[in-house]
């Protein structure tokens, strides 16, 4: 099974459930996860995609080390079977809601 084949998979199981689920791309810079899952709620995780049994490269998991310290979820899915279980994973996740301090300004400047 190519990794192709699961991340067509992610991305129409994500739009079936009324998510979005664009490529990640970072020119000039390796390393990102291939796709970002943004979900109703305000629920997001990046996703890493590999061929079944495959493992992130080491650039990879210090990529995924560096979202995750900054408070973001990453997944690693190398079986479309996992993708289920990643969405509901994700909708479980509270959002810590920021007090807003001040509306802003329609005069930005």
């Amino acid at each position: 099974m190519l990794e192709r084949f699961i991340e067509q998979k992610l991305v129409a199981r994500v739009k079936r459930e009324g998510g979005l689920c664009p490529k990640f791309v970072s020119p000039g810079s390796d390393g990102w996860p291939d796709r970002i899952v943004l979900m109703p709620g305000g629920k997001i995780a990046f996703v890493e995609l590999k061929a079944p049994g495959q493992k992130p490269r080491p650039l990879q998991l210090q990529r995924h080390a560096q979202l995750r310290d900054l408070g973001f979820i990453v997944y690693v899915i190398d079986d479309p079977a996992q993708i289920p279980e990643m969405l509901e994973l994700l909708r479980a996740k509270t959002r810590r809601k920021k007090k807003v301090v001040s509306e802003p300004s329609d005069n930005i400047m």
